[in-house]
């Protein structure tokens, strides 16, 4: 759990490339799963019978204590190598910056959830999908990160591909929601897009600012840990309004009153959170491998994704504008995969050349 990684340090030896390989896939993977499943059960959640929208954003970080097991295991580790090593590798103050971005992330959540209470998936991932362009405003802003020509190549198909979508938005109102809730739910799942696309930067520069302390590198068993301080303290947060609005009072009477049943009402509930912890840690973890930019990239890549797994277990309507931003998103994917992979190809080529040139040079006297 204690790999490592410095945006200034020379090439990872073999093994901790490889290392390195696998804990992006396993994040882009965790990602991919609670960027699509989390949604469609949320919004199964609301269409079969729930109504209690800060349970639904209690679950969004709710499952946190999941990641006890890989904190526990990494302060064994630590303890078995120095008896005195810290129960945290977090610094105070980066501890203090992730309960302010977990009560940021708690805020975001109820937003999300309050919005999705009234708009079907398919609207609610078209307008999600905007945090990438807030994610790229504030990446440059906090984090200073640059902006190439295939990244932005893939901000506008991305955005196009919303556009498109966008365009059947005004016939997309679920039965029984009014015109007022409709918008009223709109309006709040783009304010959710912009906080979100603010706290993904913000999560960068602690990283850096965590680094920045002592001049040493963040490992992932700190990214992890951080996660758990901001799951905890949004759930806290999210926890504080359900027991206001009276939530855990009604779950039993819910769950009896649940179109698919009180066992599977409970089992939507559990899988819910499960599978939203996967899409923050994911999130977290991409930002940690790679940087901030290519999170908010994947999310909105997912977003199609999320479109086609609408129709197949939600039973929404597939229109050609849908099949139009799924190409628009995979074009958009594959235009920044491969301005990535130019880009470390000459960094490799320029590593290359200088150690060549530094060969060559006789030894001082």
């Amino acid at each position: 759990m204690d790999v490592e990684a410095r945006k200034d340090a020379p090439p990872p030896a073999r093994g901790n490339k490889a290392m390195h390989r696998f804990l992006v896939a396993l994040n882009c993977g965790m990602l991919a799963l609670g960027a699509i499943g989390g949604p469609l059960l949320s919004r199964l959640y609301f269409s079969k019978g729930g109504h209690r929208q800060w349970l639904s954003a209690w679950l969004e970080t709710g499952g946190w204590p999941l990641l006890l097991v890989p904190v526990a295991l990494s302060f064994v580790a630590r303890r078995a190598r120095d008896r005195a090593a810290p129960v945290l590798l977090t610094p105070p103050r980066i501890l203090l910056a992730a309960v302010a971005l977990g009560v940021a992330t708690g805020v975001d959540d109820f937003i999300y959830a309050y919005g999705l209470a009234y708009l079907p998936v398919s609207t609610s991932a078209i307008l999600i999908s905007t945090q990438l362009a807030f994610t790229v405003f504030f990446a440059f802003l906090v984090v200073r990160q640059r902006l190439t020509a295939a990244s932005v190549n893939a901000v506008a198909l991305l955005t196009v591909g919303a556009v498109v979508l966008g365009l059947h938005v005004s016939s997309d109102r679920p039965p029984g929601v009014t015109r007022g809730q409709y918008w009223l739910g709109f309006t709040l799942t783009l304010g959710a897009a912009a906080l979100y696309g603010l706290v993904l930067p913000l999560v960068e520069l602690a990283y850096k600012r965590a680094a920045a302390g002592g001049g040493r590198a963040v490992s992932y068993a700190l990214v992890v840990e951080m996660q758990l301080v901001m799951g905890f303290f949004a759930t806290a947060f999210c926890t504080v309004g359900m027991i206001v609005n009276k939530d855990f009072q009604a779950i039993p009477r819910e769950a009896r009153q649940y179109e698919l049943g009180e066992a599977r009402y409970y089992t939507v509930l559990v899988w819910s959170a499960v599978l939203w912890q996967c899409f923050f840690l994911g999130a977290v973890g991409v930002i940690f491998c790679v940087h901030t930019l290519l999170a908010g990239i994947l999310i909105a890549v997912f977003i199609p994704v999320t479109e086609v797994a609408a129709v197949i277990f939600l039973h929404e309507k597939f229109s050609s504008e849908k099949g139009v931003a799924l190409v628009l998103s995979l074009w958009g994917l594959a235009s920044y995969s491969y301005g990535e992979w130019s880009q470390a190809r000459k960094a490799k080529k320029k590593r290359e050349h200088a150690a060549a040139v530094e060969a060559q040079q006789p030894a001082a006297p």
